[in-house]
């Protein structure tokens, strides 16, 4: 077992701190996204009833800015582990197919949508498929059962200035591989990289929503 408190104490450490307005800015955009379309600002402030002014303040903000892809047409196309084109991660969210950045992707965003996912990945080192049922509260099924996550050693963390970069650098190094032996095969080749029970990664996601978002998802509760 890992000590899941200091490593979430080193990511937290390399994190965004947000606002209470940026927080429900990148909140409302993760659920606007999650319908399957680009996002423009108009549209995100017209579903979060505040000023397009507010909505732009906040996503051109140093913590949010990184976490964006736009199209051509100056639309979110994805947003903080969220996708809409295509990716190695198959999300599936009221049948809507939808796509992460990494497998902890996968593990944080059903809560901040509050709604459950089905992911289907594939394994790198095997090349054997992976699928998991995930819920804002916990997974519910997955196959293999002896599924891993591969994560990237927070002493290895660079702080991005662009969602680019941090694919590169973070999302890269953190897979669903089929087995604990699997996982050990793969991070043995890629250094910095260490391999994370599911149960472990989904605590991890968990602490991670708390941290960025934990105002208003308490708030969108209630």
């Amino acid at each position: 077992m890992h000590d899941l408190k200091q490593i979430f104490a080193r990511l937290e450490a390399a994190d965004l701190e947000l606002t209470e307005r940026e927080q429900l800015v990148a909140l409302g955009l993760y659920r606007e996204l999650a319908r399957g379309m680009p996002v423009g600002r108009e549209q995100l402030a017209s579903a979060l009833r505040i000023p397009t002014y507010d909505v732009a303040a906040a996503l051109d903000s140093n913590e949010l800015a990184c976490l964006a892809f736009y199209d051509d047409q100056n639309r979110i196309v994805g947003f903080g582990g969220l996708a809409i084109t295509p990716t190695a991660y198959r999300f599936i969210v009221d049948g809507r197919e939808l796509y992460t950045w990494c497998a902890w992707d996968a593990l944080f965003i059903p809560e901040l949508l509050d709604r459950t996912a089905q992911v289907e990945s594939t394994c790198p080192e095997t090349r054997l498929p992976v699928q998991l049922r995930v819920a804002p509260d916990g997974i519910e099924a997955v196959d293999p059962m002896k599924t891993v996550v591969s994560f990237l050693s927070p002493s290895a963390l660079r702080i991005e200035e662009t969602a680019a970069e941090t694919t590169e650098s973070f999302c890269r190094f953190v897979h669903f591989l089929v087995s604990h032996e699997a996982g050990q095969v793969w991070t043995d080749r890629h250094p910095g990289a260490f391999v994370l029970s599911l149960e472990e990664a989904f605590a991890l996601a968990q602490m991670l929503n708390f941290s960025r978002f934990g105002l208003v998802l308490q708030r969108a509760r209630e």
